[in-house]
């Protein structure tokens, strides 16, 4: 087992210098080392693979249950899954049913706006409301939770038929780091220093946009209306589309679409590492460096409002809700921010939660991606599940996103009343997304295809008849179009059930053990205090004083499963 543990962690720190901005020669070589390090790690599984005899583990014929266990979808019946606009309709009906007093705090506050989407400015303190409820607890009427699971079953079975066409956008020579859709048009960033502009219905190049002398690391595009109010100031048509890109030659770039040129530049005087465009008052761009500094730039004069050094590493995610900014970083912090609308320090820190409390811990090497969700963050931190923030108090949640603990989980988003997280194995190169229905969180579908690549970042948009369009980037770069329930087509994207995933529910941070260290069962004491309660290994140390039953085993997975074997008794 120590040699395994030992690949696996190659493993991971090999893939994690692959997606580094910029590589030293010794780095290539260790990343050339991986189809190496993998085959080996194929042939030390298949030997342990039989039943184990060491103490303290256990191996029999139920080892194939360790595996990862995924099912083919069942034959297409006649409907089709729902266009997005349809579901995120449905989840709009869904919350009318919920308790008045909930009902009435959402419209009070407006919360659950999508990611990225706009919400009222609110007077202080800021109150952003988290519908989505956890999912151990509710006062929902059984008739209406009924109909609730009547809908989420519906919407499962609806995704088991649904399909894609996948389509290969050719050009980028390195990884895509950063990808944003902007009406028909996807622009991407890579390593390679270029920001280029494709036209999804032809799935053609359509700018080149260089400029950059270092990798591009981040992508925003700012909203029409202060697009056109830059548009106006540089006498271009109201109608022009600008895209804002960050690099490691420490600049911000503005970009035109329509006549392909860079009309503005920024130097920040450090490396970007991540970017958003905040759409309250005039206008802010703001950006994170390699060194954990946040800083605040004007849309209209384009000056430094301000800079703080946030965090102790790199800024890896900034993204905007309404009138707060999240920033999230490789040592695992996370900051909340309000954006106070003034010429100078336009940022407040509301809340800042260190490493220690998130559990995204990563070091330099970390990466955090962030996607924000009224009182809630959901994390993506290179690990086998999603972190979930509960950002005003600091709780926090976990939902499962892979059925192997070699699973890393590299980007998350939201649309349309969907929680879609990247899935990728280190051990085998095996890549898929996992969907999730909003606000429960509970698990859909799992979608992949023959040799996907490990996908890094996503973008989405519907089309005008509510249609999915998504296009994800690592790579390769890959557009994703839903086609019809009506047409012959067949799909490119196999649409599985991961039954590990299925029996997975929202957890709080402290329920389950987090096994990183091996792929087999362990077998546990199990202790009863005197009041009845049940103690585990995670609050064992509460209880030294218990002699543990000689018939009592908890056999905990890597997965944090939990099962108890018989006959207890206190000692």
């Amino acid at each position: 087992m120590g040699e395994v543990r030992k690949l696996q962690k190659k493993l991971r720190q090999i893939e994690n210098l692959e997606i580094k901005i910029s590589l030293t020669p010794e780095e290539r070589f260790k990343i050339s080392r991986k189809a190496e390090l993998r085959s080996r790690l194929a042939e030390l599984q298949l030997q342990l693979s039989g039943p184990q005899q060491t103490l303290g583990i256990v191996g029999d014929g139920k080892k194939e249950k360790m595996k990862r266990q995924v099912e083919d979808a069942p034959e297409a019946l006649p409907s089709q899954m729902p266009p997005a606009s349809k579901i995120l309709r449905g989840e709009k009906e869904s919350r009318a049913r919920e308790t008045p007093a909930l009902a009435a705090r959402q419209r009070e506050t407006g919360g659950g706006a999508e990611t990225g989407g706009w919400q009222e400015r609110t007077e202080e303190p800021v109150k952003v409301s988290d519908h989505c409820p956890d999912v151990s607890g509710g006062d929902l009427e059984s008739d209406n939770m009924d109909q609730e699971e009547a809908e989420f079953t519906s919407l499962q079975l609806s995704w088991e038929k649904t399909k894609f066409r996948l389509r290969l956008l050719e050009g980028h020579n390195d990884i895509v780091t950063c990808v944003v859709a902007v009406d028909n048009l996807v622009v991407s960033g890579s390593r390679d220093t270029t920001v280029k502009v494709w036209h999804v219905p032809t799935a053609t190049e359509h700018k080149n946009l260089g400029g950059h002398t270092g990798g591009v690391t981040c992508l925003s595009a700012p909203p029409p209306e202060y697009c056109r109010r830059l548009a106006w100031s540089l006498s271009l048509s109201d109608k022009e589309r600008f895209i804002l890109s960050g690099s490691a030659d420490c600049y911000v770039k503005i970009w035109a679409l329509s006549i392909g040129q860079c009309v503005k530049s920024i130097y920040t005087f450090n490396t970007v590492t991540a970017l958003c465009f905040v759409p309250e008052g005039d206008g802010y761009i703001i950006t994170g460096s390699d060194g954990g500094k946040v800083q605040a730039w004007s849309w209209h004069i384009f000056e430094n409002c301000q800079s703080i050094n946030a965090h102790q590493e790199a800024v890896t995610s900034i993204q905007s809700q309404g009138p707060l900014v999240f920033s999230g970083s490789a040592e695992g912090g996370v900051s909340v921010w309000e954006n106070r609308c003034s010429d100078r320090d336009p940022l407040r820190l509301l809340h800042h939660w260190s490493g220690q409390v998130t559990g995204c811990g990563g070091g330099a090497g970390g990466r955090v991606t962030l996607s924000p969700r009224g009182d809630r963050v959901f994390l993506a931190h290179g690990r086998a599940w999603l972190k979930i923030l509960h950002w005003r108090n600091g709780t926090m949640s976990r939902l499962t996103n892979h059925s192997s603990i070699v699973g890393v989980t590299d980007c998350v988003h939201q649309t349309g009343g969907l929680l879609i997280g990247s899935c990728y194995d280190v051990a085998n190169g095996e890549s898929s997304l996992n969907i999730f229905s909003l606000p429960q969180c509970r698990y859909l579908a799992s979608l992949t295809w023959p040799h996907a690549p490990r996908i890094l970042c996503f973008a989405a948009w519907t089309t005008g008849s509510g249609d999915h369009r998504w296009v994800t980037g690592g790579r390769d770069l890959i557009v994703w179009e839903q086609l019809p329930s009506s047409g012959k087509q067949r799909g490119d994207v196999t649409v599985r059930r991961d039954n590990r995933l299925e029996s997975c529910s929202l957890e709080s941070e402290g329920d389950t053990e987090d096994d990183e260290e091996t792929d087999v069962l362990i077998a546990l004491p199990h202790f009863l205090t005197p009041n009845g309660h049940h103690v585990t290994a995670k609050n064992l140390k509460n209880y030294g004083h218990l002699a543990p039953s000689t018939n009592a085993i908890l056999l905990i997975s890597r997965y944090g499963t939990v099962n108890m074997h018989t006959n207890f008794s206190i000692r």
